[in-house]
């Protein structure tokens, strides 16, 4: 990753201001709109020169798209509104601030980013200012029958935060994930550590639905659920909870899984939401009888083993659905050399090709210490930072990341074909569905420049881009076609 850049207020200005007037001004059928983000921020989600649809030869690197080939429907792309994010977000900016940040996020006017997926934690993570669950009971006793549920903790910020966000992108799509059972549930009869007990595998599925329907009376409804957050891990300083395959088939297929059956308006539910690196996990409690059957997407995270390793597992169960649910910037290698393209590559350029509905980074927002935390990780970084002393935001190579695919892969387009250029260069093709137009990201990960070519529907445009860049290509091909 790169380090943190401070965009001026009066640049951003002018990158919106740039951005809007291509939104109204009149554009060549065969004209190609471009977008670019240096991974130095000296260029930061700029429109640029136009590419053109006409006779140049094809490059050495050269991609292919096909609109006739379509997979997965997109969700969207968005970051975690951890406890930390909402409390900065809420106690840290001003009312005028917020309002301009939920905007600039969720916004989809020709400004905003249009984040459309985001996810909550099941009371605390190592993002948390103290460790909680919602059914923490006075002297620590069991209480199955979960008289001492409260979201009350979160009332403060979660809530309101995610309301304000909601308002601002009614299509914005919630899922939530808990770190760890109630303590008294767990054989360690702590947040820190341990395994569910069998004998509460009830009462937990019923406290995991509690948590939906509170929150949907609150005015944010979780459209999906996953059982465990990182259930191969048991961290040492914060909530967390091992649930490995069979026991996570054993808790959905006779009890959590059947509850929402009966219920017959979801949530939906998401399995493994842990690393590329084990796909056997969630193979084993798809090919569960009793619990398979109930899961609806497998749910993945960054941090050991490759992407490609969501393919396997769709091709094995092509009805389950797959989401990219964690990722995190941060100050360690390789994200720290990688930078903006690696960020882009990883996440939401090859988890899409692999079958991801929708790719989240971590937390949406941190403060100047990567913070406040109680525990995990202290290298972590935000979509934005939020400097807790005076409210001024600073957008990170995760924040540019989103912005290339959000601002303009609506909900609802779908990944379209597109051929693999090799080299240094990465790319995925959308296809929206209100409009036609048609969306492909690439990122150059090399020193220096690289010229492309591209060939859509029997015409082709080349471009040039800048060093360690991801760009946005946009056009409608029937346009193209027709000239």
């Amino acid at each position: 990753m790169t380090r943190l850049f401070f965009l001026q207020r009066p640049l951003l200005a002018a990158c919106i201001a740039s951005f809007a007037a291509t939104l109204v001004s009149p554009v060549h059928a065969q004209d190609v709109s471009v977008w670019i983000t240096t991974a130095d921020h000296a260029t930061a989600l700029k429109p640029s020169t136009a590419a053109r649809f006409g006779d140049d030869k094809a490059a050495k690197l050269s991609i292919t798209v096909d609109d006739a080939q379509r997979f997965q429907e997109m969700v969207g792309f968005g970051a975690s509104l951890t406890d930390s994010s909402a409390w900065l977000i809420q106690h840290k900016l001003d009312a005028g601030q917020r309002d301009a940040l939920f905007k600039e996020l969720f916004g989809r006017d020709g400004s905003g980013l249009g984040l459309s997926f985001s996810r909550l934690t099941i009371g605390a993570s190592d993002f948390s200012r103290h460790h909680y669950s919602l059914d923490d009971t006075p002297d620590g006793k069991p209480d199955p029958e979960l008289k001492h549920f409260s979201i009350d903790q979160n009332r403060g910020d979660v809530i309101p935060v995610a309301r304000a966000m909601l308002a601002i992108n009614p299509q914005l799509k919630i899922m939530a994930s808990p770190w760890s059972a109630p303590g008294w549930m767990k054989d360690s009869n702590s947040l820190i550590q341990g395994r569910l007990l069998p004998e509460y595998y009830d009462a937990f599925s019923r406290y995991l639905l509690k948590y939906v329907d509170a929150y949907a009376a609150e005015g944010v409804p979780i459209f999906a659920l996953t059982v465990q957050n990182e259930p191969d891990y048991e961290p040492k300083d914060y909530p967390g909870m091992r649930l490995n395959a069979p026991a996570r088939a054993r808790l959905i297929g006779d009890h959590l899984g059947p509850m929402i059956a009966r219920r017959g308006n979801g949530p939906l539910l998401f399995d493994w939401d842990h690393n590329w690196d084990k796909p056997e996990e969630p193979l084993g409690v798809l090919s569960d009888p009793a619990a398979g059957k109930y899961v609806d997407a497998v749910a993945w995270h960054c941090y050991g083993g490759d992407v490609a390793a969501q393919s396997p597992v769709h091709e094995a169960f092509p009805d389950k659905d797959a989401y990219m649910t964690e990722c995190s910037g941060g100050d360690w290698e390789p994200v720290r050399s990688g930078g903006l393209p690696l960020q882009a590559k990883n996440i939401i350029i090859r988890s899409a090709r692999n079958w991801a509905r929708g790719a989240l980074f971590w937390n949406l927002a941190l403060d100047e210490s990567n913070g406040p935390y109680a525990g995990g990780c202290h290298t972590c970084r935000g979509v934005v930072t939020i400097d807790s002393r005076t409210g001024a935001i600073t957008r990170t190579d995760e924040y540019y990341a989103l912005a290339h695919a959000s601002r303009f892969v609506r909900p609802g387009a779908h990944r379209i074909a597109s051929t693999e250029s090799g080299g240094e260069l990465d790319n995925v093709a959308f296809r929206n569905a209100d409009d036609g137009s048609l969306v492909l990201l690439v990122t150059n990960a090399a020193k220096q420049a690289r010229r492309f070519s591209v060939d859509q529907g029997g015409a082709r445009f080349s471009y040039t881009l800048p060093p360690r860049s991801l760009a946005t290509f946009v056009w409608t091909p029937d346009a193209v076609q027709q000239d």
